[in-house]
């Protein structure tokens, strides 16, 4: 676990995590609930503008997204790069409503549920990924400060 490189990066917005050092320690948890090993990972938080640019360069999708992630696993070990639109994470938490903060670890659980392997494309998935999400949130509810 010492070469394991968990970062966060903030590109074009004011948003920054309040606790990295907690945050970090959410997330190992949640790898190790998830039952993969960590790598390396590097969180972007942006703008929508800045992750639609993304979308449409790497994905040609010409959409506003939450969350696009690039995995680069070698497995068991797992590795990427988790881009988070904080605009639209605060949209969808009103839209959803729930706090901004829960929208947030929703979001970034969302990354590495598909790094450990699950997907979002039918019904089923997509009820896998929520239940593993909720886990997730729900780790960092019980172990964690209340924000971010």
């Amino acid at each position: 676990m010492d070469d394991v490189l968990l970062e966060f990066n903030y590109l074009d917005t004011n948003f920054r995590l309040q606790n990295e050092p907690a945050v970090s320690d959410w997330l190992l948890l949640c790898f190790e609930h998830l039952g993969v090993e960590l790598g390396d990972i590097s969180y972007f938080f942006c703008s929508d503008e800045h992750l639609l640019q993304i979308n449409i360069e790497a994905l040609n999708h010409d959409y506003y997204t939450d969350i696009i992630s690039f995995d680069y696993s070698t497995l068991p070990i797992v590795s990427g790069e988790i881009f988070i639109s904080v605009d639209r994470v605060k949209e969808n938490s009103v839209d959803f409503k729930v706090t901004f903060t829960q929208e947030m670890l929703r979001v970034m659980a969302h990354g590495i549920c598909h790094f450990a392997g699950f997907k979002d494309k039918t019904a089923l998935d997509i009820s896998i990924m929520r239940t593993k999400e909720d886990e997730c949130i729900s780790i960092y509810n019980n172990f964690f400060p209340s924000t971010l």
